[in-house]
């Protein structure tokens, strides 16, 4: 059983970075985690908070450095890639505005000092909303949303720095292009899962790339060499609970499992609404399947282009967009047997003051929280039982209008089908009325696991209206 635990003013000390979605959090080996840039009600950051995971620090170093233009460090931007290799976070891309960047830079976080790098060859053309990851200790590798794949390689240590870029050449059919997706490298596969395609239909395919790793990457390392391998595509088609489409979620390593969390997707072609997700999918690396992670309360509030990382058996998460609000909360997932867990569960946390940006359900107070941990216990049970997400907007089981509910309106909007409102208002009068009227009129084993979260959420409206 695992455990959401929003962070406590005993976790950290320091100065918090304000909320953003679209940024990245970059680990450096064991050390600390460098969370840059991101996107700010309209306005997109270029600055640096570290968290110092000795020392449970957050601070914003001071950065020197020049670029071609004489700016200390890259533009402000958001939705770009972050790759760490040795003591070194490398930046690539990103958007500002309307404009794709196309940009490299590399940061010393042993001295804070910020280098453009512009004299390696051929740079990868402009792009955001791509995905990159290091393999070995040695290269970057990084998707192009139209062809294929690129490869940066580091040919040297940490105070020396040479790349050259070039392009893959790749065997079998290589995934459709898309964007929004992640690429995640896993012993000596990328693994490419999700995203947005060209199109605009949002996917759920799994790939992986073979290839990547030659045999001079072992020469330091206790491993059996293997020959080379020519890179190459593989679709994956794995049993268990696959995750639903969708882009802007993160996957992140740790030890056999691969932690899928988060991210958006369409409510279907008569929905005008995105659905954001808060559920928690591992990819169990041993037995090769979709697991759902058993959580043992309500998760925090669905949310995309956030980012996750593994700190020890810990996860943090920071940040996101879910439509509307940008969110600046941070929150620890963790196992039953850790410490932080046995503090939610003996008494609840009194959370980090909140940031400019956050949602509503985080202002909620701790009495309120404790006045409905009973019914939280109850939903968490069925929750558990049926291997669903049941979703409400934040702690205490706060009320949420019909409008807001997008999977309630998603559900409506299918059973209306080809009906033609006068008006906006008539219509969701007629996707309430449609959809309550299906549900009375089901049997009880009828009623599909997917329409038991709007349903909860439902009769939890109509009997808190009755109660007042």
């Amino acid at each position: 059983m695992h455990y959401w635990v929003r962070a406590s003013s005993s976790d950290f000390s320091g100065t918090l970075p304000q909320p953003r979605s679209g940024h990245t959090a970059a680990p450096i080996g064991k050390s600390k985690v460098v969370v840059f840039g991101g996107l700010l009600d309209k306005k997109f950051l270029n600055d640096i908070a570290v968290y110092d995971i000795e020392n449970k620090l957050w601070f914003q170093p001071e950065c020197t450095g020049s670029g071609s233009d004489g700016q200390v460090g890259p533009s402000p931007r958001a939705f770009h890639v972050a790759v760490s290799i040795d003591c070194h976070m490398f930046v690539f891309g990103g958007r500002s505005g309307s404009r794709r960047l196309g940009d490299f830079w590399v940061l010393d976080t042993d001295i804070w000092q910020w280098s453009e790098l512009t004299s390696f060859g051929d740079l990868p053309s402009p792009r955001d909303f791509s995905a990159a990851s290091a393999i070995g200790n040695r290269k970057i590798v990084m998707s192009e949303l139209s062809a294929g794949m690129v490869v940066g390689m580091v040919k040297s240590g940490c105070q020396m720095l040479s790349l050259e870029w070039t392009e893959l050449s790749v065997t079998g059919s290589p995934p459709p292009p898309r964007c929004g997706h992640t690429a995640t490298m896993v012993e000596k596969r990328l693994l490419v899962y999700g995203g947005r395609g060209g199109g605009g239909p949002i996917m759920s395919d799994l790939w992986a790339l073979k290839g990547l790793i030659d045999e001079g990457l072992y020469l330091n390392v206790l491993s059996i060499l293997e020959e080379n391998e020519t890179p190459g595509w593989t679709q994956l088609k794995l049993p268990g609970q696959t995750p639903s489409p969708r882009c802007g979620h993160t996957v992140t390593s740790g030890g056999h499992y691969l932690l899928l969390f988060g991210g958006h997707g369409t409510g279907g072609w008569l929905s005008r609404y995105d659905i954001y997700y808060n559920d928690c999918i591992v990819l169990d690396r041993l037995s090769a399947q979709w697991k759902r992670l058993p959580i043992g309360n309500e998760p925090p509030a669905a949310r995309a282009y956030h980012s996750l990382s593994h700190i020890g058996s810990r996860y943090l998460l920071f940040g996101g967009f879910d439509g509307k609000l940008t969110y600046g909360d941070i929150w620890w997932l963790v196992s039953e047997e850790d410490p932080i867990a046995k503090r939610f569960i003996e008494s609840p946390p009194k959370t980090l003051t909140d940031n400019k940006g956050m949602t509503a359900a985080n202002d909620n107070t701790q009495s309120a929280f404790k006045e409905s941990q009973r019914e939280d216990g109850v939903i968490a049970e069925l929750q558990r039982k049926l291997g669903i997400s049941v979703s409400f907007s934040g702690p205490g089981l706060q009320i949420i209008d019909e409008s807001e509910d997008k999977e309630f309106i998603e559900l409506g909007s299918r059973l209306i089908g080809e009906r033609v409102s006068n008006s906006e208002h008539d219509f969701l009068n007629q996707t309430i009325e449609v959809l309550r009227d299906h549900w009375r009129k089901s049997r009880p084993s009828s009623i599909p696991l997917k329409e038991l979260g709007p349903l909860l959420r439902d009769y939890q409206r109509l009997i808190t209206r009755h109660h007042l």
